[in-house]
Formats: structure tokens, sequence, C-alpha cells
């Protein structure tokens, strides 16, 4: 590892167990922050959200009695942004900015409002970054369990010179000081997160499940063995590349398979497909990715909204949903 990284040990938990922490949002991650801040002790947590807000009665069953966001504001020593991305700068604008004080920290859970300068800070306040590597209800029930996650962190700003000991405060807090926290850049964390999110994770994996469903439907196969073939057995063969790495999967595969791959992986991920990607990470690193983000935020989400009813009209879709009916009509005890 040519990154620091921190763990329990190397956190004063105590520090945030003594701030007043107001987590702005109550989305996947949001809810996971404040409900694992209070869990190790942090007795202030509060959160906040508009009125009327979609995620206020859950706030309100796990025991919360959400503020609006400029109240939270004047009361707390550190703030966490767990809003979207697209509505922090209106927000900050909104009741963010004009109700901080000298001296106070900005959390960020992930560095795209910064990185791209959509947000500045001012200079009287930290400004760190702690984002767990895991979706919110997976970390929160990883931490219940005992166990946590592993957390980049990062300081953009530190105006107190207590920013480190903070966020690695925060991070323990999380659970992630289980794990291990490493220790970078607001620039790094946000590029290689769009870029990873883009080109393989909700962009690239996607496309080929679809793509290769699509080919073997087209030449005549049941869209039900298609459907084991490229979307089921993918989250067999992740959990084998998380487990043992790339190459420990492929030990772990039928001779078959392994064969297979070095023969074939290259002709699907070619040197198009490269291309592409660095043309992916050239829209991310100019800013031009998220200036049409912002844009289409600007206009209602118009963009979003159509492909996201696009892609759950997918004919994949339909086959995905009958077989997982099909488990859930015979009680299945290993659910699909």
């Amino acid at each position: 590892m040519t990154l620091p990284v921190f763990y329990e040990g190397d956190a004063d938990l105590a520090l945030i167990c003594s701030r007043r922490v107001l987590v702005v949002g109550y989305g996947s991650q949001g809810r996971t922050h404040a409900l694992n801040l209070r869990d190790s002790g942090v007795a202030g947590v509060r959160v906040a959200l508009h009125a009327g807000a979609r995620r206020w009665p859950t706030a309100e069953a796990d025991g919360f009695a959400p503020v609006a966001t400029a109240e939270g504001v004047d009361w707390a020593e550190v703030v966490v942004m767990a809003a979207p991305d697209e509505v922090q700068p209106g927000l900050w604008g909104e009741a963010i900015g004009p109700n901080l004080r000298a001296g106070q920290a900005v959390l960020w859970i992930h560095g795209l409002a910064v990185n791209f300068g959509l947000i500045a800070p001012p200079l009287e306040v930290d400004v760190v970054l702690c984002c767990p590597k895991g979706a919110g209800p997976g970390i929160r029930a990883i931490y219940e369990r005992g166990g946590g996650v592993h957390a980049l962190v990062a300081v953009h700003q530190d105006a107190t010179g207590r920013a480190r000991e903070l966020v690695l405060s925060y991070g323990a807090a999380l659970g992630c000081g289980r794990a291990g926290m490493i220790l970078t850049t607001f620039r790094d964390e946000c590029e290689c997160d769009l870029f990873g999110e883009q080109a393989v994770l909700c962009g690239g994996v996607p496309e080929l499940i679809r793509a290769a469903w699509q080919t073997l439907v087209e030449a005549g196969y049941p869209p039900e063995v298609a459907w084991f073939e490229t979307l089921h057995e993918t989250k067999l063969v992740t959990d084998l590349i998380y487990e043992h790495g790339i190459a420990g999967m492929l030990a772990r595969v039928s001779n078959t398979a392994e064969y297979g791959a070095y023969v074939t992986g290259s002709r699907v991920i070619g040197e198009a497909s490269r291309t592409a990607m660095r043309e992916v990470l050239a829209d991310v690193r100019s800013g031009r990715f998220v200036q049409a983000l912002m844009a289409d935020h600007a206009e209602g989400g118009r963009h979003l909204v159509a492909r996201r009813a696009a892609a759950a009209a997918e004919p994949i879709e339909r086959v995905d949903r009958a077989i997982h009916d099909m488990a859930r009509e015979t009680d299945a005890s290993a659910p699909l």
C-alpha cells in the first residue's frame, strides 16, 4: 500500500463524540452515517431535511427529529454533506454557506462539489472527506455485525489544525477504522469514483450484460437461459474476484472458463474500448460530465428521468422479474 492507512487505534473516537454533528440528507448514505455515529456514542446527532421530504418519516421512525438545514447548521459543529451532488450547490447557497462560522467543519461523503468548484467553502472552516466504500445499507449491516468497510479520507482545508484528527475520528465512528482508512485527496477520490461508476460499475457492466444477453436471444437461445449465463452468474464471479482477486477467480473456475477468458476477453474489451475509457476519463477530469449533470438537473432532470424509464423497459428486465417471481412463488430458501 503506497498511501497512508489508519485504523481504530490511530483515531480518537472521543473527538467526534464530543461534537454536535448535523447530517444533511437522509438517503442511503445519510441514514447510515447518522445511525452509525449515534451507535458509536456521538450523542449530538441531528438530521436536516426540507419540509415534506420523502425521508422525513424514516428519520422520525429511527428516532431523529429532523430540522431545517439553516437551523441545523447554526447548531452544529460538524456539517455532513449527504445530500445528492446535484442539489448541494443550491442548498449551500440558500442554507449552509450563509450560516457557517469559523471553526466549524464541513465533511463530504463524495468530493464532487468541492473538486469541481461548485462550492467554495470559506477559509475559516475545516473541509474534509470521509467516503466509506460501500452502499449505505451494506455499510450499516457490516457495522451492526461488528465489522467495518474501508474508507477514503482526505483533508482539503485545515483551518483548525485538527482536521485530520477529526476525519479519522469520524471514520472510526462509522466503523471504517476496523477495516482501514486510506488517506487520499478530494480530486483522486472524486475523479476515480466518477470514472469507475461510468466505465465499469453502473455503465460498463450493465451494458455488457445487456449486449451479451441480446446477442444470445437474437441467435435463438431461450431468454431465461441467456439471463442465467449473462446476468445471474455475474454476481457469482464478482464475488470470487472480490474475495480472491482476478487471478484468484480464474484459478477457481473451470479450465474451460479460464481458457475462454484468456482468448476472448481482449476481443470484447479491446483497443476501441480502451479508447472510449480514455475519453470518459477526459470528460470526467475536464468537468464536462459534471457540467452536463448540473445542466440536466437545472432542466428538472429531464434526461435522467427519460433514461431511467428506458432502462426499466429493457426486455431483459421482464425476464429478470419473471425469474425472481418464480423463486418467490416457490418460497425458495436461497433467494436469487
